[in-house]
């Protein structure tokens, strides 16, 4: 049996893939509130650990309406370049491909809407070529919980490693002595949900005892 590879800082690339408000209005498999609190949870361990980041949209613009990253990892990167797209497959487009390629790391951390669609295709598509992909399944959904575990499903057979947003995180930053992973706090305070509580409970307690 292969090993299974291990994500570290130094090897990683993080592509968001479609984060959009109307490509999310009919997912099913997960809650929007879920979905926009775990997708910009995984956004900002990104930023924080300072991984490279890729951002695309599908029909963002030239439409009637405009739709546009959710705001909450827009304004995490204000100044990145969002990649618009009109195929499904995020890795068909040379924009993409190349923006990963130039990160020149061979493990990308991906999810997206719809799992079953973009995000399966693109992260079939990156193994094809000799990546390997680790998919956020708590950071992307389906149009249904069926349709979303079967895309898991079919990407795991492909050769893709199921993750949630925490597990990446930790598995980034194991040592709970560093410095990187003193800067997760403030991600795992704002978006850890039912983790959120104890650990304000443990910094408060922390900060009377300086």
């Amino acid at each position: 049996m292969n090993n299974i590879n291990q994500l570290t800082i130094q090897n990683s690339v993080l592509a968001l893939i479609d984060h959009q408000p109307f490509v999310a209005f009919p997912i099913q498999s997960i809650t929007a509130t879920e979905l926009i609190n775990n997708a910009t949870a995984l956004a900002k361990v990104g930023k924080e650990l300072e991984i490279p980041t890729v951002l695309t949209t599908i029909n963002a613009k030239g439409g009637p309406l405009n739709d546009p990253l959710f705001v909450q990892i827009s304004s995490i990167f204000p100044n990145h370049d969002v990649i618009d797209r009109v195929n499904t497959n995020a890795w068909s487009d040379p924009k993409f491909k190349d923006a990963i390629k130039a990160t020149k790391r061979k493990k990308i951390i991906m999810a997206g809407l719809w799992t079953e669609v973009c995000l399966a295709q693109t992260a079939i598509s990156a193994m094809k070529d000799g990546y390997e992909v680790f998919f956020v399944s708590d950071a992307s959904g389906g149009l249904s919980p069926e349709s979303h575990n079967d895309a898991k499903l079919r990407m795991i057979q492909a050769g893709a490693q199921p993750l949630t947003w925490a597990a990446v995180m930790a598995e980034l930053c194991p040592d709970n002595t560093t410095e990187e992973y003193k800067r997760l706090y403030s991600v795992v305070i704002e978006n850890g949900q039912g983790v959120s509580a104890p650990v304000q409970y443990i910094m408060a307690n922390l900060n009377n005892k300086n």
